[in-house]
């Protein structure tokens, strides 16, 4: 799922009033991903101060995992 990073922190802590359905507890495992892996680690390390502890990110972003010839998904055609 896309959540965007300006509302994150609201979206997915489980005491949030503007909580994504998703967001059932602070348990959840959360993986987040953007271009870089550099808004990613600090998106996780926020989510880590509200209590979701397993909130973690992947390192390089989507670049590396693509550049690692993992799976990807072509959204545009």
């Amino acid at each position: 799922m896309i959540v965007e990073r300006n509302v994150l922190e609201w979206r997915l802590d489980p005491a949030s009033d503007a909580k994504l359905p998703e967001a059932t507890g602070y348990g959840l495992q959360i993986i987040i991903v953007c271009s870089e892996g550099y808004t990613s680690s600090l998106a996780a390390a926020s989510l880590h101060d509200l209590g979701l502890r397993q909130a973690t990110d992947v390192i390089g972003g989507f670049h590396a995992w693509a550049a690692a010839g993992l799976p990807v998904r072509d959204t545009a055609s």
